[in-house]
């Protein structure tokens, strides 16, 4: 930002993103490749008719902008000066392009004039000459906002424009700018400031406001900021406000802002590590009641699992200087006791929790239960190692927290094997060997073997065995059957495959063209029909049947 605030000329007061407003290129602070690309282009002559600036919203697009009209119609103190990389500041121009009020410098914004017709009124005024300055500039921001008919309109004015006009474009969406728009502008692409950038200077604006503000809470502005200067100047601007001439400590932007105490955030990921999921309720409800937002919570928690993850893999390139002495010496020790199934699990985990809380009527609970979820599967192995556990016939192991949360008790019968999934863990049942096997089935005849079916929940094949099939003959691992007309194709396959499987013994079962037996339920029906009441039921009725066999209530 600028070393020295802008004049306030109505006697105002002014936001501090406002008074400290960058005037010239130097003042840019994070934006070296561009300041270096302009100086150069600017000093050498080389300008071109069209630029697109680009980035996040606050890193100076619409300030780059201005500074370049300055320096495109900067005359200097003596009046006779041409296109320079350091605007004086103090001639016509320069004045009034730093008041906006300058006739030949016309900003618009997209977002409010998006259609053709304000096009049209601006390309009107293109092949006059300026009025008094010596290029005429259209500053448009958010230009992503035109209409497609707008972006055509403007596209053959941008390719050859008279000598006397530079288009000057800044948006925050450059993907949906046209390809053929884009071609015809010199593109600069403004980074996000560094934190440590940032910090710094906000730090000189609170010394130039002389307000005294703590190095802690200008970290956790630079870090709320995320990389936007306007934003961070705001958010300084307020803390200044709310302290009240008093000096600016980090519990009170933290407060302010919402979030929760950092070395709080350590400590609840340690006890959702360990499996206290106690502590883990405990720590959260106290965040809660000192103002933190429970979606700040699992952001603060996933920065940190990201963090902790490249403090693992590249321990020299995850250096962060925002971060206390103690905070980096503590997260080195989770990092290197965490694994990293451990890490990656987490940070799913918490990512899909991230989505319930913003959705849920009350994200308190259900950042609670993404916390539960965490802990009970923090001790658990990685799916990987679970596989390869069951595949070798062993059972999984889990690790041993230190305050491990109290399981239901597994079954007498059973042991439960924990497989952990994105959510929850969930328990793979072995059977318990036995002192002796449970004998095969050995069915003596064709309904035993229909019985074994519907024992096994063979609900299709049961059926299609007990109403379209004929027997023609049975034998002790031999069936011969003919099919009814609804029986599928396959079914004779079928039913000697799972037999063979089913009894131990091989069973061939085929398809033949004689007659054979009414099939069982013809046979059921048969006998029904004879018992005396539904003979005497039949007899009553003329015309009525027997549809179906229901056996009696014991």
């Amino acid at each position: 930002m600028t070393d020295s605030p802008s004049a306030d000329s109505a006697g105002e007061y002014q936001v501090l993103a406002r008074k400290y407003r960058p005037t010239t290129f130097e003042a840019l602070r994070g934006q070296d490749a561009l300041v270096r690309t302009l100086t150069n282009a600017i000093t050498s002559g080389r300008l071109a008719h069209g630029y697109m600036l680009t980035g996040v919203r606050g890193v100076g697009k619409t300030t780059t902008a201005r500074l370049i009209a300055r320096a495109l119609n900067c005359v200097g103190v003596d009046g006779t000066g041409g296109p320079t990389p350091t605007p004086c500041g103090v001639c016509v121009h320069c004045t009034a392009i730093a008041e906006d009020r300058h006739v030949d410098v016309l900003e618009m914004d997209a977002a409010s004039r998006t259609g053709i017709d304000d096009i049209r009124e601006l390309l009107e005024g293109v092949r006059y000459r300026p009025v008094s300055a010596r290029y005429k500039i259209y500053i448009i921001d958010e230009v992503h906002m035109l209409s497609d008919k707008a972006f055509n309109a403007l596209l053959k004015t941008l390719e050859e424009p008279p000598e006397h006009v530079k288009f000057i474009f800044a948006t925050t969406e450059i993907r949906k700018v046209p390809i053929t728009m884009l071609s015809r502008c010199q593109r600069f692409d403004l980074r996000r400031i560094e934190s440590a950038t940032l910090q710094k200077l906000f730090a000189d604006v609170s010394q130039k406001e002389g307000a005294a503000v703590d190095d802690g809470a200008l970290a956790l502005i630079a870090r709320a900021a995320d990389g936007s200067a306007r934003d961070g100047l705001s958010i300084l601007d307020q803390a200044i406000s709310q302290a009240g001439g008093k000096q600016v400590g980090e519990t009170a932007v933290r407060d302010m802002l919402g979030l929760a105490d950092r070395a709080l955030v350590f400590d609840l990921l340690e006890a959702v590590m360990s499996g206290d999921v106690k502590t883990a309720l405990d720590v959260l409800a106290g965040q809660y009641a000192a103002g933190a937002s429970p979606v700040v919570v699992v952001q603060d928690l996933l920065e940190l699992v990201h963090w902790l993850t490249r403090l693992k893999v590249a321990p020299d390139g995850a250096a962060d200087p925002a971060l206390a002495e103690n905070e980096r010496t503590r997260g080195s020790a989770m990092a290197e006791k965490l694994g990293m199934g451990v890490l990656t699990r987490a940070w799913q985990m918490l990512l899909k929790g991230l989505g319930e809380a913003r959705a849920a009527p009350m994200p308190l609970q259900a950042v609670e239960m993404v916390l539960v979820r965490l802990a009970y599967a923090a001790d658990l192995p990685t799916p990987a190692d679970a596989v390869k556990s069951l595949e070798s016939g062993g059972a999984v192991a889990a690790r041993a927290p230190a305050a491990a949360p109290v399981r239901p008790a597994p079954r007498p019968t059973m042991t439960a094997t924990a497989v952990a999934t994105d959510h929850m863990p969930q328990a793979i049942a072995a059977p318990q060997p036995t002192a002796e096997a449970a004998p095969l089935p050995q069915p003596q005849s064709f309904a035993e073997v229909v019985k074994l079916f519907v024992a096994r929940r063979e609900a299709i094949l049961s059926t299609h065995l007990h109403r379209n099939v004929h027997l023609v003959r049975f034998e002790q691992g031999l069936i011969e059957f003919k099919p009814g007309r609804l029986a599928p194709s396959d079914l004779a396959g079928q039913v000697g495959k799972m037999l063979t499987g089913w009894t131990g013994q091989r069973w061939v079962v085929s398809v033949s063209n004689a007659g054979g037996a009414p099939s069982l339920y013809d046979q059921e029906i048969e006998t029904a029909k004879s018992d005396p009441l539904v003979k005497s039921l039949l007899e009553a009725f003329p015309g009525a049947t027997v549809e179906a066999i229901k056996p009696a209530d014991k």
